[in-house]
């Protein structure tokens, strides 16, 4: 479905006065030099939501998109991505947002189709809606005069805070799992930590290609990408290089959780070894005794002897008492 749709002229989105879908309107609108002081034209700004097939071609005839881009677009399912079709630049996001109750991050995708004159977004999932970024923009006139490189930089500034606050997320559970793995408690956290660690993968691979396409524009190295848009996104790149930090950080601290969890165990189960030989002891040693001196053989000695018995039990007690205290202070109890 179109979400939203509009014109935009000297930074400011301007009432056309027609339905979302007349596209041809709105062009025409953005086209005309009366309507900007310097002469440049306006743009328009499309945005669709899980849009159907027929609904997107209608899009795509209306703006001339690239079929390959535009079926990219439609299945989804795209790795981040840069690249140019023609005269227009197809841009490809990962959109990241957190389930807590859960450990599970969430994807979806938001794709940008970029022209001289006009923006296509068309967005999959449930998450990172696009309508706050085009509130923003809408209130920053001079960002807002630069184009189309102000709804990609506004869209990409978007979504990257929204893989900070993933990250901030991640980084609370983490540091969860820590505390359990060296409190004094028995605890098993590898099912968690392993979760975490897939969950961290699937950021991974919504941030890291990313990175490429950011540096580019902020050095000005895209054609169709304003060179005075260049500041923002670095301010971006900023922002994204520091959810990559911090996702390889969150990576790294899970893997030492990890090992010290395995580390732990191991040492738990040696604990749980001793105890075990120590109570094996306590009970094998007056067990020892009672079977020699249970054997009845004619002539045993203290068989006829009249503190016989007590003394056998005596030696028993003894036995466990001695090697309770031995093993107690040895730590194996």
């Amino acid at each position: 479905m179109i979400v939203d749709s509009a014109a935009y002229l000297q930074g400011r989105r301007v009432d056309v006065g027609c339905a979302p879908q007349d596209f041809a309107r709105l062009r025409a609108a953005v086209a005309r030099p009366d309507q900007h002081a310097d002469g440049e034209r306006g743009f328009v700004w499309v945005g669709l939501h899980d849009p159907g097939q027929r609904e997107l071609a209608e899009v795509a005839d209306a703006f001339g998109l690239h079929p390959l881009a535009v079926e990219d677009a439609l299945t989804a399912h795209q790795r981040p991505k840069l690249e140019r079709y023609d005269d227009s630049l197809f841009l490809v996001l990962k959109t990241l947002w957190y389930v807590d109750a859960e450990d599970a991050v969430e994807t979806g995708e938001v794709a940008l189709f970029v022209g001289e004159d006009f923006v296509i977004t068309v967005r999959h999932g449930g998450g990172s809606e696009l309508a706050t970024a085009r509130q923003t923009l809408e209130r920053q006139q001079q960002v807002l005069s630069h184009g189309p490189s102000s709804v990609v930089y506004a869209v990409t500034d978007h979504v990257v805070d929204g893989y900070l606050k993933v990250v901030e997320d991640l980084q609370v559970d983490v540091d969860e799992v820590e505390v359990s793995v060296f409190s004094p408690a028995r605890t098993d956290d590898s099912m968690r930590i392993y979760t975490l660690k897939r969950e961290i993968a699937e950021a991974r691979r919504a941030v890291m290609p990313l990175r490429e396409p950011m540096r580019r524009f902020s050095s000005g190295a895209v054609s169709g990408i304003a060179e005075e848009a260049g500041p923002f996104f670095r301010d971006v790149l900023d922002h994204l290089n520091q959810a990559a930090e911090a996702v390889d950080s969150l990576d790294s601290l899970l893997s030492t959780a990890f090992d010290a969890s395995v580390a732990r165990l191991g040492i738990q189960q040696n604990d749980d070894m001793r105890k075990i030989s120590a109570g094996a002891a306590l009970v094998v040693v007056p067990t020892l005794i009672a079977g020699v001196y249970g054997m009845n053989f004619t002539h045993m000695p203290e068989l006829s002897w009249t503190f016989g018995y007590p003394f056998a039990l005596l030696l028993m007690v003894s036995a466990v008492v001695g090697l309770w205290v031995f093993f107690k202070r040895s730590g194996w109890l």
